[in-house]
């Protein structure tokens, strides 16, 4: 009998989720489209093969992948709340109940069922999202208003730290044809005075020989008794172990990398003297609470919803859309509040799971003995 209701409750579970992921799938995605359309037009003008249909092959199915993880434990959180109070509503937990079955008994199929989500989602979030992730930030400037979307294709100064005691300075750098003016490359001692130090007008990028080629360079060398060698020439070519996207990253970038290549590029940054790093580290720790959060906010759901109440399945939609606000807004909220170094990332990216699980346990453990 009771496997005959874990089957049951497992398809509502199942099936509810389904239908609501494609629904908000489908709303946003016209939405969106429709919002954007004059910035891709504008793109466009820019290339010509930049158009919609290119969009929606080239763009859109991983900015959907991108939204449905985002939004995947607060789709779990409506969907249990919903398919749940139906239940109540028509007495079915109420005679599940009365046949003997414990209410920790009657969670069994919750538990599974998010856990077989959350786990796919880790796999997703770890390995799987950095690739549409890639695919979609390819194009992802191109629908931002124009200042945002400056900030990522425009020019601007950059600057980089190789070592402890290397720098690269570049005033004016094109981030979308690698090319740029008033490049600088200083290395000190340990005592912090220069040692070497080369200047070029114009500097580019050489994608095919993964180099960055000077032009009308200058180079000085300070030697131990601070007299100084000069040199200069046209051309020369310099490799500084990385591409310029990963020497002057944006805030896309570790959205691109697997969790591996993640944890390598937060240590090299780390190991240069890098302590600007909490977008990254932000990007880490999320991967792994958010799936956490499914069983959580599962849970929580569950003890919600499970009771029939005075005004039925509206207000436990209400009580559930409020909370599922609460939950986003608080990791945005705690996300740029990290980011401006007021909170360490790993408590930041926790602590809607450390609010939440102390409030699920509560009501549960409340409903369960009732």
């Amino acid at each position: 009998m009771l496997k005959i209701i874990d089957r049951y409750i497992i398809k509502k579970y199942l099936g509810t989720f389904s239908f609501m992921l494609i629904l908000l799938s489908i709303v946003v995605l016209v939405i969106d489209v429709q919002q954007k359309i004059p910035r891709i037009e504008n793109a466009q003008a820019i290339d010509p093969k930049l158009n919609l249909s290119y969009f929606l092959i080239h763009f859109y199915p991983f900015w959907i992948i991108n939204l449905v993880v985002t939004f995947l434990s607060i789709l779990v959180f409506i969907s249990v709340i919903y398919f749940t109070s139906r239940m109540a509503n028509n007495t079915e937990i109420v005679a599940v109940i009365s046949s003997g079955a414990s209410f920790h008994r009657f969670a069994r199929p919750y538990l599974v069922t998010s856990l077989f989500i959350a786990g796919i989602s880790l796999i997703v979030n770890h390995f799987v999202l950095p690739w549409a992730n890639i695919k979609k930030n390819e194009l992802e400037a191109y629908t931002y208003n124009a200042t945002n979307k400056e900030k990522v294709l425009g020019t601007a100064p950059v600057s980089a730290q190789l070592s402890r005691n290397e720098y690269i300075f570049i005033n004016s750098w094109n981030k979308r044809e690698k090319r740029g003016s008033g490049f600088v490359f200083q290395k000190f001692d340990k005592n912090r005075k220069l040692t070497y130090e080369l200047k070029s007008s114009d500097v580019y990028w050489d994608n095919k020989k993964k180099q960055f080629v000077l032009n009308n360079y200058l180079e000085k060398t300070v030697n131990k008794d601070d007299s100084e060698k000069l040199g200069n020439s046209y051309e020369v070519r310099k490799s500084y172990g990385h591409a310029p996207d990963e020497l002057f990253p944006n805030e896309l970038l570790g959205q691109n990398k697997t969790t591996p290549e993640l944890l390598k590029f937060i240590q090299r940054e780390k190991e240069k003297g890098n302590s600007n790093l909490n977008t990254y580290l932000n990007e880490l720790y999320q991967r792994t609470s958010m799936p956490v959060s499914i069983v959580i906010l599962t849970f929580l759901a569950l003890s919600l919803s499970s009771q029939k109440k005075r005004g039925g399945l509206g207000i436990n939609l209400a009580i559930g859309i409020s909370m599922a606000f609460i939950f986003v807004f608080s990791f945005e909220a705690l996300k740029v509040v990290s980011e401006n170094k007021s909170l360490s990332p790993g408590l930041a990216m926790w602590f809607p799971n450390l609010v939440f699980l102390p409030l699920a346990a509560y009501l549960y453990w409340k409903r369960a003995n009732q």
